[in-house]
């Protein structure tokens, strides 16, 4: 059999011998010069091929005459990928030895022309392959030498080992596999045609029920449309005979504004007579009040002397009265009924001090002697006064003493005042018989306090406020309280 002699010679010229492996040169490899290899063995410190016969070529009728489908050349390049992986350096085409440490699945993607080039131009390698192909596949192989296609096998396949092993009449049984493979392609294709185009019958149908049920749908609210069209036509017709309607009465209602406007600027003008009539009797009235006022002002001085007189009639024959009546004094005050916090149980302290302002104290002697007195102080104005360099407890407990002792000499009524606005809590102060210690609500100053005690008092009583700051001492005297400065009180504690 011709392919058989064939495939021994291939067989004698792969294996010329047991003196070392076989030369990558062939009839169908590309050329080069073989002091080249033999350089190329010597730096590897392997033997050079050199001494290998040149494998006889394909005879010309062996040939395929078409290429090979892509599926069979990936196959071929797969085995070729596998079996170079296999082969000493030495025994590799020049072209595949740069590949030889990579790995099979990498060669075949990344040497996959050079592959194809050396199976197809390299007898010899091509041989091994075969040989690989022989062991592997023996069945295939008797096959291909019996003439006939395996029938189980995928004629992919046996059209890439038929190209590698080449039996005899190889290119007919590439083609014919290569052919069944297409037949057998159609035969799929034709039946996955078959059952889409059942599928697509079957969708057709179903797309043509829904047609008609969506022309019988849509057709239904078409008749719907019309019947709410004819609805809205009427609403319509009913809303321009509204609209007609409340632009009558819109004419109306502006005929009655305009006419009610006009009797408003009637009203207007009148109301401007009446005002201008208002404002001259106002100016004839201010001008009499200013002549009175004048008057006033003229008779004031011997208003005052009477006054002052009588104020004094009035005290003694009041103090007389008390005598003869034996009326005990109320322990209740005017002051009590002002709402401030009270302070808490007395602290310590011990401070003396002395007084730096020049003012007389003997005025206030004479103010505290009057009968029933009340004496309010602005606290902190007088300790900040006397004593400024002490912190505010010590202050407040050095005033306090010193008004004790004033209330006792004295007897009159003294209430104390201190800024409570920044305060935490209750402060602890001393207690001290006849002085009254009152601090201001939180966001309240003392000044407030201070005029709400002196409103607090019935007109005509003796009522001192001692304190420096200007705004307290004038808002106090227009209230009828006598204002003193704070160096007077400091004058009159350190005086004793």
């Amino acid at each position: 059999m011709r392919g058989a002699d064939v495939d021994g010679e291939e067989r004698e010229a792969r294996t010329p011998g047991a003196a070392g492996p076989p030369s990558p040169n062939s009839s169908d490899a590309e050329p080069a010069d073989r002091s080249d290899v033999q350089e190329a063995a010597a730096a590897l410190d392997e033997p050079a091929a050199s001494d290998a016969p040149d494998a006889p070529a394909d005879p010309p009728a062996e040939r395929l005459s078409a290429p090979l489908s892509e599926a069979v050349r990936q196959r071929v390049v797969s085995l070729a990928s596998e079996t170079a992986g296999l082969l000493p350096l030495m025994q590799l085409p020049t072209a595949l030895r740069p590949f030889a440490r990579f790995a099979p699945p990498k060669r075949a993607k990344l040497a996959a022309t050079p592959l194809a080039a050396a199976v197809e131009t390299d007898a010899v390698f091509r041989g091994r392959i075969a040989d690989r192909v022989r062991d592997a596949f023996p069945e295939v192989v008797e096959a291909f030498h019996a003439g006939v296609l395996p029938a189980a096998a995928d004629p992919r396949d046996v059209a890439a080992l038929a190209y590698l092993v080449r039996p005899a009449g190889w290119p007919g049984i590439v083609e014919e596999a290569e052919l069944a493979a297409r037949a057998a392609e159609r035969a799929v294709a034709d039946e996955h045609l078959g059952d889409e185009v059942a599928r697509l019958k079957a969708e057709i149908d179903a797309l043509r029920d829904a047609a008609k049920a969506d022309i019988e749908r849509l057709k239904a609210e078409i008749v719907a449309e019309r019947r709410e069209g004819d609805s809205l036509r009427r609403r319509n017709r009913q809303l321009e005979a509204d609209m007609r309607r409340a632009q009558a009465e819109a004419r109306r209602a502006q005929a009655e504004v305009q006419e009610a406007r006009t009797e408003a600027a009637g009203a207007v003008s009148q109301a401007d007579s009446e005002l201008r009539r208002v404002r001259a009797r106002l100016t004839d009235a201010e001008a009499a009040l200013e002549a009175a006022r004048r008057s006033v002002r003229e008779n004031r001085s011997a208003g005052e002397v009477r006054l002052r007189l009588l104020l004094e009639t009035i005290s003694e024959a009041a103090t007389g009265l008390r005598r003869e009546l034996a009326l005990s004094p109320t322990e209740q005050r005017p002051a009590d009924t002002v709402d401030a916090l009270r302070p808490v149980a007395p602290g310590t302290g011990d401070i003396q001090g002395k007084a730096r302002s020049q003012d007389d104290p003997a005025v206030l002697d004479q103010l505290l002697a009057l009968p029933r007195a009340h004496m309010v102080i602005d606290g902190y104005n007088v300790t900040k006064t006397a004593y400024p360099t002490l912190s505010l407890h010590e202050q407040r407990v050095r005033l306090l003493r010193g008004l004790g002792s004033m209330a006792a000499r004295t007897g009159a009524e003294i209430t104390c005042v201190f800024d409570g606005a920044e305060l935490g809590g209750p402060v602890p102060v001393p207690q001290h018989k006849g002085v009254r210690v009152l601090f201001s609500h939180p966001g309240e100053i003392a000044d407030e306090l201070i005029r709400r005690l002196v409103a607090a008092e019935p007109q005509g009583r003796p009522l001192i406020v001692v304190s420096s700051d200007r705004e307290v001492a004038d808002g106090v005297r227009r209230s009828g309280a006598r204002p003193v400065p704070s160096a007077m009180l400091v004058r009159a504690l350190a005086r004793g």
